[in-house]
């Protein structure tokens, strides 16, 4: 026998660490699953997504619920939806968050991916609420210069839709466009280039991590006042700033992304 076979046999069966992902449907998600796979090191159990259950739509990006399992079958994970009210409150989110990842803790899952880039307060409430459940928490794209994770997700070619914008910073015209070179290039110096700070979302419909690509088009554009998007969030009636100096969100323009098969 050669030197080395059995070490060899044993690193081959050695079982990959069990994990789930937080999975929003957008780049960033993308670019963390990306480089978890990438490592070689994890099974990814399943990807969690936050539905509003009134809208049958990913919260925040306005997606489909159908769409989104389009997504996770193209993708060829498995999807698990975690479902709130038509107006969740934070409370409701924690415990329902909790007894998702409880379910998953209590099949050998013990850490949980998000696709988190700087903001510090995010990570510490994710990583307290982890902890009180005995996980941990996996940040592949922490700390990466943003302008930088937006060029390595379209160099390796990811392709991605915005599918919502805070009017603070985007306007209507970009709901709709996809994520290419000149998007990156005419971005306003106060966006994020990877929309951090919530300046914009977007859906992923091909790219490494998908088994096969998604053929989607673009439908109705609609607005929402930051009132009905966010209740109880008051909203000056003045100009684009508020006393702060900073863009003020007044509400949020979302486009309907149908899938090419359905013809509503």
């Amino acid at each position: 026998m050669e030197k080395g076979t059995l070490s060899t046999r044993w690193f081959e069966m050695k079982a990959k660490e069990k994990i789930v992902m937080f999975w929003s449907g957008g780049k960033d998600s993308a670019m963390s699953l990306h480089k978890i796979l990438q490592s070689g090191d994890y099974e990814v159990a399943c990807l969690i997504t936050t539905v509003n259950e009134h809208y049958q739509r990913i919260s925040m990006h306005g997606v489909r619920q159908s769409l989104l399992e389009k997504q996770a079958a193209a993708i060829d994970i498995p999807l698990e939806i975690m479902f709130v009210s038509q107006r969740s409150s934070n409370e409701e989110y924690d415990k329902k968050m909790k007894n998702i990842l409880s379910h998953y803790k209590k099949s050998g899952v013990e850490a949980v991916v998000f696709g988190d880039i700087f903001l510090e307060d995010l990570r510490r409430w994710r990583e307290e609420r982890l902890t009180a459940i005995g996980m941990k928490g996996l940040f592949p794209i922490w700390k990466l210069d943003s302008r930088q994770l937006l060029e390595e997700f379209i160099s390796l070619g990811f392709k991605s839709v915005i599918c919502c914008v805070n009017d603070a910073y985007l306007d209507k015209d970009v709901v709709g466009c996809l994520i290419d070179p000149e998007f990156a290039r005419t971005l306003p110096s106060q966006v994020d280039p990877c929309g951090e700070n919530g300046e914009y979302h977007s859906f992923v419909f091909e790219g490494p991590v998908f088994k096969q690509k998604l053929s989607i088009r673009v439908g109705e554009k609609i607005y929402r006042p930051v009132e009905q998007t966010h209740p109880g969030r008051s909203v000056s009636s003045g100009g684009g700033h508020d006393g702060s100096g900073k863009p003020q969100t007044r509400g949020f323009w979302f486009c309907d992304l149908i899938p090419e098969e359905d013809h509503e």
